[in-house]
């Protein structure tokens, strides 16, 4: 166990910066090849380390997520097959029943966050796209308060959170 949490202090990159103790980043981009660009080394970088990928995306883009993940060089079926790479779409997370309910997804980023970690990974690398909250989706007004509660779940865990 000793390796994992060495594993666990090992810094961590995203945007050519190291992330502090503290890892929840709000990132914006441009358009898909910039957020790739930022995205993927970060994401490798777990991969590389024998991390957990927890990823929340858009439906209509999970394919050319996957698409992009394994031209990068991840083995993408393999590492869903052995739990490494997870993938939800927003209606599985953000959007159960229809809506935005921010203490459902509260428990569900706290419930990842904690039963990630097993012997095979010492940390889990969530990154989740957001874009449905520019849409007029039900709950969506509760967004602000989701992220400010947010922010007293995730000093909890080392797990870093883009």
């Amino acid at each position: 166990m000793a390796e994992t949490q060495a594993e666990s202090a090992a810094p961590i990159h995203l945007a050519g910066a190291t992330l502090n103790p503290y890892r929840h980043v709000c990132a914006f981009f441009h358009n898909r090849d910039d957020e790739y660009r930022v995205l993927l080394p970060f994401i490798k970088e777990g991969f590389e380390r024998s991390e957990k990928a927890f990823h929340i995306v858009d439906p209509t883009r999970r394919g050319s997520h996957l698409e992009r993940l394994e031209s990068s060089g991840i083995e993408v079926k393999e590492t869903q097959q052995t739990g490494q790479l997870e993938i939800w779409n927003w209606e599985d997370a953000y959007l159960r029943d229809g809506h935005f309910d921010q203490r459902r997804m509260l428990a569900l980023i706290e419930e990842v966050l904690a039963n990630g970690k097993s012997e095979a990974f010492a940390l889990t690398r969530l990154v989740a796209q957001m874009e449905w909250a520019l849409e007029d989706r039900p709950g969506v007004n509760d967004l602000v308060e989701y992220e400010a509660r947010v922010n007293y779940i995730l000093p909890r865990y080392p797990d870093p959170v883009v």
